[in-house]
Order: structure tokens, then sequence, then C-alpha cells
């Protein structure tokens, strides 16, 4: 029987394996010496979640998004007292000046960009970390022509006071699906030791992607040179490496991410749609295939909350997901499933899609924590 007192949807937090996987690819990662920067942004930025991403062995926290910074500088983390905070966006003109009240460093690639956060981090009285960002094929942000990358980068250093050079980076696989690999990172990192010899200095970071580069870290393709990356699903919900790149990490499971939604019908229903055929409530006109009567549950959970339900994964092996509406999910069973009626809970774990609409304070989903110090959630 379920308990009362829960209310559904609900979405479970696991904090005691966050920070066990963090643990684990850091240990892994700083035999390549590689540090880790923990990506909040897919869930939320969550202060509990970005304390055991403290506690794994992060050397700092970054998300795209200013209000998750801001929510992390209130708890105590940020420069100089706890992990220095990233922004992972390039600032527009209208977040500039909350870019540096807010983030230690942000990614760059646009140099109006960077001549507005020098100003006002001149007007500040600070020194803003700036990563240069090299589109080494993705073709999402970042210096397509890596002379211009160099380039930008000396004058970063020498005539850009307010700003200092953290490093420069790259991302791969978000928009061009492109795999990270030796010799898109290698010429990442040969940029680097060229700016480095120019300005006769280490840079601190040349930062080689986020969890679409384990595969190849775990293959031994990283080549030497990167020293960070930025990891969010690959130690968050961990299952996207397992789903699409057939990659088991070593130390690191999955089961931090727990969706939890009521049934609310049972009945037997053919399973193609009946009459004439036309889009759905999203414009969209889905194929459907013909299995014969079979015996579908609705859920009371929907669109609205998880964003695609390609992204959920049935724990119960003798359920599949079958498609979904704003409000509602549609499952079939195998089997008779006699167990399975109104008011009965399914659980399913979280691609990062999935994660990302779950965790972004939707009111609509109770979130609990579980695992944490102590094993109390915190």
């Amino acid at each position: 029987m379920k308990d009362e007192a829960k209310r559904y949807p609900r979405l479970s937090i696991d904090l005691g394996i966050i920070e066990e996987n963090y643990r684990a690819i850091n240990a892994l990662c700083a035999r390549s010496g590689i540090r880790l920067t923990g990506v909040v942004k897919g869930t939320g930025g969550r202060v509990p979640v970005a304390r055991a991403m403290e506690r794994g062995g992060c050397s700092s926290l970054a998300s795209s998004r200013l209000k998750q910074l801001e929510a992390l500088r209130s708890a105590g983390f940020g420069a100089p007292g706890g992990l220095p905070l990233g922004l992972l966006r390039v600032p527009g003109p209208s977040e500039i000046a909350s870019a540096v009240e807010l983030a230690d460093w942000s990614l760059q690639s646009e140099v109006t960009a960077l001549e507005l956060t020098a100003s006002a981090a001149m007007r500040a009285g600070r020194n803003h970390g700036v990563v240069l960002m090299a589109d080494l094929g993705d073709l999402r942000e970042g210096w397509f022509d890596l002379d211009e990358l160099y380039d930008i980068a000396l004058r970063v250093e020498r005539s850009m006071p307010g700003l200092h050079l953290r490093g420069i980076g790259t991302n791969l696989g978000c928009y061009g699906s492109i795999l990270p690999s030796p010799d898109n990172l290698g010429r990442l990192v040969g940029t680097a030791r060229r700016i480095e010899s120019a300005i006769g200095r280490h840079l601190d970071v040349v930062s080689g992607g986020a969890t679409s580069t384990l595969p190849l870290l775990f293959a031994g393709g990283v080549p030497a040179g990167i020293s960070e990356l930025r990891i969010g699903e690959g130690a968050l919900c961990v299952g996207d490496l397992p789903t699409f790149y057939r990659v088991e990490v070593p130390g690191v499971r999955r089961g931090a991410y727990t969706l939890s939604a009521e049934v609310v019908e049972r009945r037997r229903k053919p399973s193609h749609p009946v009459g004439e055929r036309f889009i759905d409530a999203f414009g969209n006109k889905p194929e459907y295939e013909d299995r014969g009567v079979r015996t579908r549950l609705l859920l009371a959970v929907g669109k609205r909350d998880f964003g695609s339900d390609g992204h959920l994964q049935p724990r119960d092996p003798r359920i599949h997901v079958i498609g979904s509406s704003s409000d509602h999910l549609i499952v079939e069973a195998d089997e008779a499933c006699d167990d399975l009626r109104y008011g009965s809970i399914l659980d399913f774990d979280l691609l990062y899609g999935a994660m990302l609409f779950l965790s972004d304070d939707n009111p609509y989903v109770d979130v609990v924590y579980t695992g944490g110090v102590d094993g109390q959630a915190t």
C-alpha cells in the first residue's frame, strides 16, 4: 500500500549516490590530471545536489542560469570562501553585470561580450575569469578559426584589465552531435600550448567538454593537456552513457533520480488510434504500431513535467512507455499485471532531458532528498 502522506508525481533525489558517482569519476579523471567542474543546470541548481558534488571532489560548480548561481552563492558557494562558480552560457548584454557579480568565471565566445565583461569587472573591482571557447565542429558557441581564438586570447591577457584568462575550452555533442576525439581535442590542446608559449604562463584550465568526453577518457583517448571536464548528467541520472554510448562507468550507478507517478486508469484498449487522424496537442503527427488490444495504464504525469516521454525508462520490466500528452503518461503492460491497478505507483529512471524538466522548480512535482550525510537528506 502506498503512503497516503506522499504526493505524486514525485522526484526522489538520492544525494548519497550522487556523491559516490562524482567521487568515482573524480578518481578516474585524476589519473589523467583532469579536474571536475560539477554542472548543476540539469538538476535545477539545487543546493543539496551541489553539496553532494562538493563532497564528491568537484573543484568548481557551474550552470548556464544566473538564478541558479545566485542561489548557490547565497548558500555559501563561490570564491573566495567556497567552490568557484562558473557561468556556462555566454552572457547577453542584459546579464553582464549579474554575471560578474555572481560568477567567478564564465565561458566566452564574443568579443563585445568580453569587452562589456571587462568593463563591468573593473567597475565592480573584480577580476573575472574567462574561458574562451573553441568550436571544433559541433557548431554551437566558440571561435571556429583557432588563429582568431589565439589572437583574442592574447588580447584578453594583455589589454583587457578586469579579466583573467582562465583558459580555453570546447563543447562537443550538445548541438551537432560530434563525438570528442583525439584529433579534435588535440587541436584544442595544441592551441592552448601556443597561447601559453605566447603569454609565458600555463593556462588554469583546458576544458575538454562534458559527459560526452567520458567514453573517450575511459578508452584512454583524451590527449594529455586536457585539464578539466564539466560533468553533470554522467554523474547524476547516469542514463545517457549506458543507453546511447554503451559505456558503463566503473563505480558509477543509476538510481540517484527516480520519478514516481500514480496510475489513474487501467483498461484494455486497441493499440492503434481509431478514426481519422490529424495532429496531436503539440502539432505533431506520430506514427502508431498496431499491436492489437493491450492493457494500458494511464499515469498522472505528462510532458509538462518531464518534456519527452522518450527520456523515461520504467523500472518494472513488464512496462513500456507508449506516449504522453501534457498531463498524462501512457504505458502498456506486456503481461496481465493484475497487481497494477488504480492507485499503483510506477517508478522510472531518467535520461538527461527528463531530469532537466523535473528538477527545474516544477510546482506540480514534489521533490524529496534521500541518502544525505549520515543518512539524512541535506
